[in-house]
């Protein structure tokens, strides 16, 4: 008598389906423990929040009780639509922080990779030194470089002591609300910054009108940004020193036997190798840039006129000492979603071209 058609096959793939139901459940067990700290710890404050931001809750007892006044969207709405106090300190805020991710990002970046290829060149001596000298300010506490900061700056500071040395009288650094753009047009003798055009000051978006927008950063911003980039520059070195000292040396030596220069074996071979790391290096410099807070906690909490408030501190401000908790979590989930869209953005700017398809293009194997 013959076994049927097909048994011992099937019996094989029972067995590989088993193994397989098997592992998987194995890889469950496995990353069970995380998943339920990440639920716990994360995925369920994020969800309570989100509750939050849709209440008015002040505070006062638990904010999943039934007498906290839900309000669905209206916090949200106020920071875009109502004529309010509100919505012009969310769109200075917005202002400021645009300000200060367009310097800080493009700053730290270049100077991070300049840094990098320095560290990385092998006819510098002490390169361990150097390393150990730019990474320095990254580990240090920013509270503690913050408050350093506030005493260089500070009207007879040792910047401004130094400035006097050479005939100039600096700005009052922290005192000061100018924006910096105002003051170049002005410089240029192109606008007076005290009686602006009336069609740049008449209307604008979001309750700020063109001339705000249009400021640039104040001089006091100015300065937390200097600060900024001075600290987190040695971070991203480090990352791009490790992305240089992945690249095989053979590819640079045969560019050079092509008749390439530095700038060309620079341009053409090192950065297109660079491309991960710079996408990590912006990407993580857009989050932490758009998430400021403790600098601007520690050297102004948002003065001089409200110049160096961002949407970070604005939400702790709303939450914490205003007791206006619903708001100020609407300003977070704002600020996240803004982070988010940037960052995809990022990725689809740096994506890599040359992978993807192109139409019409055969991908089969001795069809190319």
């Amino acid at each position: 008598m013959t076994a049927p058609a097909g048994g011992p096959v099937t019996g094989a793939r029972r067995q590989r389906l088993s193994a397989a139901a098997r592992e998987g459940v194995a890889g469950w067990l496995f990353v069970a423990p995380v998943v339920v700290i990440l639920g716990l710890f994360m995925l369920l404050p994020i969800l309570m929040a989100l509750w939050v931001s849709l209440t008015e809750w002040n505070g006062q007892g638990s904010p999943f009780r039934a007498g906290v006044p839900f309000v669905g969207l209206d916090n949200y709405a106020r920071l875009f639509t109502e004529e309010s106090l509100a919505r012009q300190d969310f769109m200075t805020s917005i202002r400021n922080n645009f300000y200060y991710v367009l310097i800080v990002v493009p700053a730290q970046t270049v100077l991070a990779l300049g840094l990098a290829v320095i560290v990385n060149s092998r006819l510098l001596k002490g390169r361990t030194f150097f390393r150990a000298a730019f990474f320095f300010p990254s580990v240090t506490s920013s509270v503690a470089i913050s408050v350093v900061f506030l005493f260089m700056f500070a009207n007879s500071g040792a910047v401004s002591g130094l400035l006097n040395l050479f005939g100039i009288d600096g700005p009052q650094w922290f005192s000061d609300s100018r924006g910096t753009l105002h003051l170049l047009l002005g410089a240029l003798g192109l606008v007076d910054p005290d009686a602006p055009p009336a069609a740049l000051t008449d209307g604008g978006p979001f309750g700020l009108s063109w001339w705000e927008w249009l400021s640039g950063p104040s001089v006091a911003m100015t300065t937390i940004i200097m600060l900024v980039v001075w600290t987190t520059s040695g971070t991203f070195m480090l990352m791009f020193l490790a992305a240089l000292q992945d690249i095989p040396v053979t590819l640079e030596e045969a560019s050079r036997l092509d008749g390439a220069g530095r700038w060309q074996t620079f341009r053409h071979v090192t950065l297109p190798l660079l491309k991960p790391t710079l996408f990590l290096v912006l990407t993580l410099g857009t989050i932490a840039t758009w998430q400021v807070f403790d600098q601007v906690y520690v050297m102004s909490q948002g003065d001089p006129a409200k110049t160096t408030l961002t949407p970070a501190y604005l939400s702790y401000k709303t939450a914490f000492r205003n007791f206006d908790y619903g708001p100020g979590t609407a300003i977070s989930f704002v600020l996240f979603v803004i982070i988010v869209v940037l960052a995809l953005v990022q990725r689809w700017v740096l994506r890599d071209r040359d992978a993807v398809p192109r139409p019409g293009r055969r991908t089969r194997r001795g069809k190319a």
